[in-house]
Order: structure tokens, then C-alpha cells, then sequence
């Protein structure tokens, strides 16, 4: 069953998954992870198509 977003929830989603992945990607510190920086960079791309500034919300 899928339920039905309003558009501000789904940013709300779509920020709260950006954040635990730039989370996930400082505990890794110097370790490279491609699969993380394209799941980041995608995100980022959702997060402008949706009106967010992603740099007030980056580590």
C-alpha cells in the first residue's frame, strides 16, 4: 500500500535521508565509498529539484 506525501513531508524524508547519509559519510572518514557519494550526490540532485538549498544543510 502506498501512502500519499504532501510535498513538504517528502522533503522532511528526503533531508532526514541526506543527513544520515553525510553521517554515515564522515564516520568513514578518509575511506573512499563510491556507492555513498552517488547515493549523496543523487539526493542532493532530489533536494534541488525540490527548492532546497542543500548547502544550509551540509556538514
Amino acid at each position: 500500500m502506498v501512502q500519499d506525501m504532501s510535498d513538504k513531508e517528502l522533503i522532511t524524508v528526503t533531508i532526514d535521508r541526506y543527513t544520515d547519509l553525510q553521517r554515515v559519510k564522515k564516520a568513514n572518514g578518509d575511506h573512499e565509498n563510491a556507492e555513498l557519494d552517488y547515493l549523496i550526490k543523487i539526493t542532493i540532485a532530489k533536494l534541488s529539484s525540490m527548492g532546497v538549498n542543500v548547502e544550509d544543510i551540509t556538514l
